[in-house]
């Protein structure tokens, strides 16, 4: 199976990553962690890039708040699909994340989740490697039923509560 990369600019947006690590161990998916800066380590981001297909990996997560142009310098080198995770930080409430990582320009596309969407971005990670790996598409379908029954049970316990 093939492994994600989750890439972040800082490790202050490793509190908001563990959801992605969290979510990705439950389908069993394995993953590497690292810290890499489009702007302080651009070489170190380059490197990542182009070797990321030799390396294993069949989906990059990209982390980063503020100016956010991690995922695209990633997304730039690989043929990867790149997910971008907009961290929210203390300016604009991660709208300036958001901005950075979705208005890529054509032709260098990077997948974005919302602010702090960590775990849609692992469920869009597992997603993409499921189209080659049946036993994920298996764990995707029981992931839906069970968020199906929860939703059907809080439905019943708020009816009950509420029942006139």
């Amino acid at each position: 199976m093939k492994k994600v990369c989750i890439v972040m600019g800082s490790d202050s947006d490793l509190k908001v990553m563990e959801g992605c690590m969290n979510k990705l161990d439950t389908f069993g998916v394995p993953y590497d962690v690292r810290i890499v800066s489009a702007h302080r380590t651009p070489a170190a981001a380059e490197q990542l890039s182009r070797n990321a297909v030799a390396d294993g990996y069949g989906v990059i997560i990209a982390a980063a708040g503020k100016a956010a142009h991690l995922g695209g310098v990633l997304a730039a080198q690989t043929t990867l699909p790149v997910i971008g995770v907009p961290i929210k930080s203390s300016f604009m409430d991660g709208l300036d994340s958001l901005l950075s990582i979705v208005q890529m320009p054509s032709g260098i596309p990077v997948a974005t989740v919302g602010v702090n969407g960590a775990d849609n971005a692992a469920i869009l990670a597992v997603q993409m490697l499921a189209l080659s790996e049946p036993e994920l598409s298996e764990k995707l379908v029981q992931f839906k039923a069970d968020m199906q029954a929860a939703v059907e049970a809080k439905d019943e316990k708020i009816r009950a509560q509420f029942a006139k």
